[in-house]
C-alpha cells in the first residue's frame, strides 16, 4: 500500500507553534548549534517507495531563524507497484527571517523512480541557504531514475527554476560529458538574501568539478559534481563555510 504522508513545521522568534510529521516523516527539534531552531527530520519507516506522495511545508515566520537537517539519507526504493514516487518540498520565509535547509542526500536505488519538487518562496528581506544532493545508486549498483526540479522566487519575482533528470527514463546524454562526465554524485547550494543583491557574487570555479554563478537577482548557485558522496560533500560544505 502507498503512503500518503504530510510533515508541517510552523517557526517564529519564540519558538515552534506548528512542529508535525506523519508516516516516514518524524520531526524532533534538537539543539542547535547556531542561532535560531534546529528541526531534525527522522525517518521513522522506509520511504519513499514506488506509489508514495511526500509533502514538507516549511514556514518561517517573519524575523525567525530555522535550521532543518535529517538524520539520515533519504533512499529511493522500488515499490510494488510501477507508479512514481513523489517528494515535495514547500517552503517559506518571511521577513528579516532565515531558513537553512541541509537535508541529507537523497540515494537513487536501481530500479526505483523518485520525482521531487521543492518550491520556496522568499519575502523580501528573507535568507535561504538550501542544499541539493543526489547520488545515483548504491556502491557497484545502476542509478533508480530521479527528477528533481526546484523553483524559487524572492520578493515575488523568480529567481530560479530547473529542472534536472537522472537514470533510466531520463533524456539522453545525461550521463555524458556535458551533465555528469561519468560522476555517480551531483548537488547543489543556494544561497538567496539581501546581501547579494548589495554585492553580488561572481562567477569562479571551486575545484575541477564545482561553480559558483550569480543569479538573476539576489541569490548565487554553486552546482557540483563528484566520484561519491563523501567528496560531494566535501566541495558543497568547502562552499557553505565560505559563505
Amino acid at each position: 500500500m502507498s503512503v500518503r504522508a504530510t510533515a508541517r513545521i510552523v517557526a517564529t522568534p519564540d519558538g515552534l507553534p506548528v512542529l508535525h510529521g506523519e508516516g516516514p516523516l518524524a520531526l524532533r527539534r534538537t539543539r542547535a548549534t547556531g542561532p535560531g531552531i534546529r528541526v531534525t527530520v527522522v525517518g521513522a519507516m522506509t520511504a519513499p517507495l514506488g506509489g508514495d506522495r511526500l509533502t514538507v511545508e516549511v514556514d518561517v515566520r517573519d524575523g525567525a531563524v530555522l535550521t532543518v537537517d535529517a538524520a539520515a539519507a533519504t533512499v529511493a526504493l522500488p515499490g510494488r507497484t510501477p507508479e512514481h514516487a513523489r517528494y515535495d518540498l514547500r517552503l517559506t520565509v518571511g521577513d528579516g527571517a532565515t531558513l537553512n535547509w541541509l537535508p541529507q542526500q537523497i540515494i537513487s536505488v536501481h530500479g526505483s523512480d523518485l520525482r521531487t519538487r521543492t518550491q520556496a518562496d522568499i519575502a523580501a528581506g528573507g535568507r535561504l541557504v538550501l542544499r541539493e544532493e543526489q547520488i545515483l545508486g548504491r556502491h557497484g549498483e545502476e542509478s533508480g531514475t530521479l527528477t528533481s526540479r526546484l523553483a524559487v522566487r524572492y520578493a515575488g519575482r523568480p529567481l530560479l527554476d530547473q529542472e534536472v533528470a537522472y537514470g533510466p527514463g531520463a533524456p539522453g546524454g545525461w550521463a555524458g560529458p556535458a551533465v555528469l562526465g561519468g560522476h555517480r554524485a551531483a548537488g547543489q547550494l543556494l544561497f538567496a538574501g539581501p546581501e547579494f543583491a548589495e554585492k553580488p557574487r561572481e562567477t569562479r570555479l571551486l575545484g575541477d568539478t564545482a561553480v559558483l554563478t550569480p543569479l538573476a537577482g539576489p541569490g548565487a548557485l554553486v552546482t557540483a559534481v563528484a566520484p561519491d558522496a563523501r567528496l560531494l560533500r566535501r566541495v558543497l560544505d568547502e562552499a557553505l563555510y565560505d559563505g
